[in-house]
């Protein structure tokens, strides 16, 4: 099943600036052959139910690995099997309304 995932991993303990482990994070998720799409707070990413899964378990573990004691993670998914919607979809679809209203 193909899922759409708005991921945000926080570690905790380590100080405040997070760009090193977004880095790693987006690292790992591209390297999982998914296509981030990262944002100001967080990152989107779009394929099989598994490879999403276990991409993030893989961020979790390598957030950890940089010496993060402790890991907040929020994940928000969506699924379809009425039909395929991929992220662009999703922006595209609006982007269109609001084209629409601009012209009205």
């Amino acid at each position: 099943m193909k899922v759409l995932a708005d991921i945000s991993i926080i570690p905790l303990g380590v100080g405040v600036s997070l760009s090193p482990y977004v880095a790693a994070c987006e690292r790992v998720l591209s390297e999982a052959g998914l296509d981030p799409k990262l944002h100001a707070f967080g990152t989107a990413v779009e394929g099989e139910w598994d490879a999403v899964m276990g991409a993030i378990r893989r961020c979790h573990d390598a957030v950890h690995g940089m010496g993060a004691p402790r890991v907040s993670t929020t994940v928000r998914l969506s699924t379809r099997v009425d039909r395929e919607q991929g992220l662009d979809d999703k922006v595209s679809s609006v982007q269109r309304k609001l084209d629409g209203f601009a012209q009205s």
